[in-house]
């Protein structure tokens, strides 16, 4: 039973390490607004999302890092993804909320502006980031074409990298 729940674990890693491989493949991303801009993560990444709740600063961290937050036992860093991507700082609305993300060592905590919606996108209307950007080194995993619109698909691996 125990082997069986580890293949279902490492399937989905592997599902968010690589989000997709076939043309026609189905991939499940959670979409939000940072500023004017939608972005998307895979949703097997996602461990909860939360309205905004009290957090502690930390004295002499990155302008980003607002902080660390209590979380059912677990102190979890929080980043302003505002700041992280050189917008002005967030400003808490009644949309605002907390994105908690899980990777294969690290868990934090985002703030966004606002959420979408759950997207399902096929892997062949993913194209890669452009060539501006360092594919190896930067956040973003690719650019997903809509009918109305683009969004830009993160690296959660790379998003959640303590660089602080």
């Amino acid at each position: 039973m125990n082997d069986k729940l580890n293949q279902i674990l490492q399937k989905q890693q592997q599902q968010v390490d690589e989000p997709h491989k076939k043309e026609d493949d189905i991939i499940q991303l959670v979409g939000f607004i940072i500023g004017q801009e939608e972005y998307a993560v895979p949703i097997l990444s996602i461990q909860e999302i939360i309205k905004p709740i009290e957090y502690t600063r930390v004295p002499s961290v990155t302008t980003y890092i607002l902080g660390v937050f209590n979380l059912r036992g677990s102190v979890i860093p929080l980043i302003d993804l505002r700041s992280k991507f050189k917008m002005d700082p967030s400003k808490v609305t009644e949309d605002t909320r907390y994105i908690v993300m899980k990777g294969s060592d690290n868990t934090a905590g985002f703030v966004i502006d606002r959420l979408t919606e759950a997207i399902r996108i096929k892997s062949s209307r993913i194209g890669p980031p452009p060539e501006t950007i360092h594919a190896e080194k930067g956040m973003v995993y690719g650019i997903g074409m809509r009918d109305e619109n683009i969004l830009t698909i993160l690296k959660v691996e790379q998003l959640l990298k303590r660089d602080f």
